[in-house]
């Protein structure tokens, strides 16, 4: 039911749902504010060491093994890099999301709007979230392979494939 033009709330809401109606969607913007900088911390700090990493594999003195294995770890660098981007486009486009939930519910006063609209707007920004946090997942999981490799390198194991890829014919 839409609200009388000028009215403070919809008809039937009492005090506790209003401010849960005007609260939550500023809580969710707080929230992805701060998923952004974490999202974006991290983004810069692989970009760094994607840097460093390419860095040492054009050294003309770094030899043919340490370049294999440079050559794995900024592979997997480089989409975990693609990951924490897609995340943060996604962590903005909820913000967005959650902003014009707040929008729309400020609208009301004014304008009748279909009540299923700013909760529509409102569950796509959850739904954007949980991608992104799926997203964030699968990097995580692949900063594991660059884990691995470092580590098989400095025990004697060999930087081998990164999980998920195929070995190399003739490989190990």
């Amino acid at each position: 039911m839409a609200p009388r033009r000028g009215a403070p709330h919809r008809p039937g809401m009492n005090g506790t749902q209003q401010i849960a109606a005007a609260v939550t969607p500023a809580v969710m913007v707080s929230a992805c504010g701060l998923v952004a900088l974490g999202l974006d911390n991290q983004i810069s700090r692989m970009a760094n060491r994607l840097r460093e990493l390419v860095r040492e594999h054009r050294s003309p003195d770094a030899p043919p093994a340490r370049r294999a294995a440079l050559a794995a770890q900024v592979a997997v660098l480089d989409r975990r890099h693609a990951l924490y981007f897609r995340a943060l486009i996604l962590n903005y486009a909820a913000l967005l999301s959650f902003v014009l939930t707040s929008l729309l519910w400020l609208a009301e006063a004014f304008v009748a709007i279909p009540a299923e609209i700013p909760v529509a707007v409102f569950a796509l920004g959850v739904v954007m979230l949980a991608a992104m946090a799926v997203l964030v997942i699968a990097s995580i999981h692949l900063a594991r392979t660059t884990i691995e490799a470092e580590a098989g390198e400095v025990l004697g194991r060999g930087p081998g494939p990164a999980r998920g890829e195929p070995a190399r014919a003739g490989a190990r």
